[in-house]
């Protein structure tokens, strides 16, 4: 039995995507329920591909947190405020960090073998509204034993191996010998190639305001943005951080890894249509080649990229030389560099227009993020093949092999 869970698609492809921008935690966004914004980009996705509700056969949504009471209606939610006819199903999926492409891997599986002609794909986070959560209290207080809990900070800890998502990082830098100012380095390049990126990755963002989401026969729900706040319409974490001011700040986790470079904890979404060619009405941005899903030791979990990515060009018969453009989402950069030095992969191909460090990671919106802009640099690159890959927590990794619909 081979490891790890792989799949291809001889036909489906990437007709265009969009995100919201991401905005830092308490935010602009910080009221606004991940489900909304999963409505938003769905929307600006049917309509930036071109083609009707009507045609697509599912939506395969995913949000990591509990960020709202109706959470679990989330995909059904998106479907609906978007237009999609009723009997259009909807479905939730969870991969923790890896949730974006796990997305769009299911979709893909959807077209190929149960008939659908196209799929909606959305992933959609709230961090600022992770909840301050109880799970012992259902039959009441005992005297002194009341817990709540941050369930955002909670959740950085994986108690299998016993360390939080950090130490993890921090092992790897350990195992790698990566120090503190290689990390700094490679986090200030994370920022200045987002700068450099800001008219291209606009490309990419839909503004959002405050705006009513209605649909015949059900209640009006909408977005809301904070006091004061008309539009949001660019990346807020990104700004000028040379190594210089990353270099000042404290350890996060007693090793190399600070709140500077580290993945910034954002609120947004983002959402793609997929489907068969043949119902493309414009060329495609990519298709979507085959993807792999595989576990990896809890402890390191952030290596997770370096199995799926050599799983993926082993099933495939393509050598990482052959790849012009590679994604790895940066949730730590200790961990990214280890992910580059046992790949053997060249800086020069790997988030050339910066990453999470700079740009923010909303866990389940974060792998259609990393699809779209590679498609996208893709094109304006010229590069036939592109990889987009994460980590995840609990020791996974995931990675999705993308061709470029132009060359």
């Amino acid at each position: 039995m081979s490891q790890g869970l792989f799949a291809s698609w001889p036909d489906v492809w990437l007709f265009d995507g969009v995100r919201t921008p991401f905005v830092d935690y308490n935010g602009a966004l910080a009221l606004v329920s991940p489900t909304d914004l999963g409505i938003k980009v769905a929307r600006e996705a049917i309509a930036r591909a071109g083609i009707t509700p009507e045609a697509i056969g599912s939506v395969v949504a995913g949000s990591v947190a509990q960020a709202s009471f109706d959470a679990y209606m989330l995909p059904r939610h998106i479907g609906l405020y978007a237009g999609l006819p009723q009997a259009t199903p909807a479905h939730l999926v969870q991969r923790v960090c890896g949730t974006g492409i796990e997305a769009l891997m299911q979709g893909a599986d959807a077209i190929t073998h149960r008939g659908l002609d196209a799929a909606l794909c959305v992933g959609s986070e709230s961090m600022s509204r992770n909840p301050i959560a109880a799970y012992t209290h259902r039959g009441g207080f005992r005297m002194g034993q009341v817990e709540f809990k941050d369930f955002l900070w909670e959740a950085l800890l994986d108690p299998a191996p016993g360390k939080t998502m950090g130490e993890t990082a921090e092992a790897l830098a350990l195992r790698y010998d990566i120090p503190r100012a290689e990390v700094d380095r490679f986090a200030a390049q994370s920022f200045a190639r987002a700068i450099a990126a800001a008219e291209f990755r606009a490309g990419e963002i839909v503004p959002v305001v405050s705006e009513s989401f209605a649909r015949d026969g059900l209640h009006d729900r909408g977005i809301r943005l904070a006091r004061g706040v008309a539009e949001v319409s660019l990346d807020t974490h990104v700004r000028p951080s040379p190594r210089a001011v990353l270099e000042k700040l404290p350890p996060a986790f007693g090793g190399v890894q600070t709140g500077g470079n580290s993945s910034a904890i954002v609120d947004g979404a983002a959402a793609a249509v997929i489907g068969r060619k043949s119902l493309a009405v414009r060329r495609p941005l990519a298709r979507l080649v085959a993807g792999v899903a595989i576990g990896c030791a809890p402890e390191i979990m952030g290596i997770g990229p370096v199995p799926a990515i050599e799983t993926l060009l082993a099933r495939t018969g393509l050598s990482l030389d052959a790849i012009g453009r590679v994604e790895i989402n940066e949730a730590f950069g200790a961990q990214v560099l280890a992910c580059a030095r046992a790949l053997e992969l060249d800086e020069a191909r790997l988030n050339v227009n910066g990453g999470a460090i700079a740009i923010g990671h909303p866990l389940a919106a974060t792998g259609l993020r990393l699809t779209l802009t590679l498609a996208r640099e893709m094109q304006r690159a010229g590069v036939r093949f592109g990889i987009a890959s994460a980590c995840i927590g609990g020791g996974q990794g995931i990675a999705l092999l993308v061709e470029n619909a132009e060359v």
